[in-house]
């Protein structure tokens, strides 16, 4: 069990306002959430960004609009205070030229001691899942 000194109410606020950084569409905003060191983010399909580079460069298309404006709604939001961890559940919504489109999925947040995100595992329920795919 880590210990952690992040209370449930600072953990729901990084939580909601780290999820609000996509809708602004802020990428260095969003990057000032994680740790500078050991940071991890394993993504939908399964590839792993290890480092502030590599999660940076894992999110840039992203940010840089070539999906599309993308919107996420969070929908539900488990806090565990004691293991310094959230689960945001969440609608990502955007459109295309054949209409509205997305899909719902999870990111679990590991935390440091700082308030930093450690890992972000991010997981998606889609019939289809291929953004590169995507006419925005």
């Amino acid at each position: 069990m880590q210990d952690s000194t992040l209370s449930r109410d600072r953990l729901e606020q990084l939580t909601r306002s780290f999820t609000e950084t996509f809708n602004d569409n802020d990428l260095d905003a969003m990057m000032a959430y994680f740790a500078e060191e050991g940071a991890l983010y394993d993504q939908h399909d399964g590839a792993v960004a290890e480092g502030l580079a590599a999660i940076r460069t894992a999110f840039q298309p992203q940010f840089d609009g070539e999906y599309g404006v993308m919107r996420f709604a969070a929908e539900d939001l488990f806090i565990d205070p004691a293991q310094a961890k959230t689960m945001i559940r969440w609608l990502c919504s955007f459109d295309t030229k054949r209409g509205r489109t997305g899909w719902r999925g999870l990111d679990i947040l590991h935390f440091n001691g700082a308030g930093k995100i450690t890992t972000k595992l991010t997981y998606a329920k889609a019939k289809v899942l291929k953004l590169d795919a995507v006419e925005a």
